[in-house]
């Protein structure tokens, strides 16, 4: 009994501020063991945090693990896939709530519109590019959350390398590099994400994005992603 009460404190002292998280993660497993037992790790922190799980809809790879993992430990999964990358992404059964969109814009704006926060296991070139535009979007002030990187076995480092460079060249504020908060396992990740808070300064205010979506709305235009988002 007195154990019990002992998980259950500990469970509670986990729970942070966010609800909600979107993984970016890779429909291929990869060739490396410690991808795999990161996504499950993962998963794993988000049941212990009672934080539900936003992600790219697929059931295979990295994408079939964490969402799994996540649903068998009871909290919501939300999946978001382009019905043109259904047949590719999903084998056999889907995993908790799937959500079918036109685009890849689509998939990204819905799925941010959802989450408290942003995190990237490893991936192709795919992970990489949702990584990079919810970046893009902190810096240009459209949202203000955490973006975090499981760095798995150094896997980012050249990422890494490449945003010290340039800072290094003059391309990247200083105050800007700090947007990505990187880790090697998911709870320090998780604790650097709950202390996060924005150094940048924002190119344009968050309202002035909120109105450009209103403006789009009425008049009709809705393919951009960006003038679209209101998170």
């Amino acid at each position: 009994m007195e154990g019990a009460d002992e998980e259950t404190s500990v469970i509670s002292e986990k729970r942070g501020k966010f609800k909600r998280i979107c993984v970016f993660c890779g429909s291929r497993a990869g060739y490396r063991s410690t991808f795999s037992d990161a996504a499950l790790e993962l998963g794993k922190q988000l049941v212990q945090r009672k934080i539900n799980l936003i992600y790219g809809g697929g059931s295979v790879g990295l994408m079939g693990l964490i969402s799994q993992a996540v649903f068998n430990g009871g909290c919501h999964v939300l999946g978001v896939i382009p019905r043109a990358l259904m047949p590719h992404e999903i084998s056999g059964v889907t995993i908790g709530e799937l959500k079918t969109v036109g685009d890849m814009h689509e998939r990204k704006s819905e799925m941010a519109k959802h989450a408290d926060a942003f995190i990237a296991l490893p991936g192709g070139y795919g992970t990489v590019e949702e990584l990079l535009e919810m970046i893009t979007w902190s810096q240009l002030g459209i949202h203000e959350k955490p973006v975090g990187l499981l760095n798995v076995d150094g896997y980012y480092n050249s990422l890494l390398a490449l945003f010290d460079k340039g800072v290094e060249e003059g391309f990247i504020k200083d105050s800007a590099r700090h947007i990505v908060v990187s880790a090697d396992t998911a709870e320090e990740l998780f604790k650097k994400m709950e202390e996060y808070a924005p150094l940048h300064d924002k190119v344009a205010p968050r309202q002035s994005w909120e109105v450009d979506q209103l403006d789009s709305a009425t008049s009709g235009h809705t393919n951009d992603s960006k003038s679209n988002l209101l998170i």
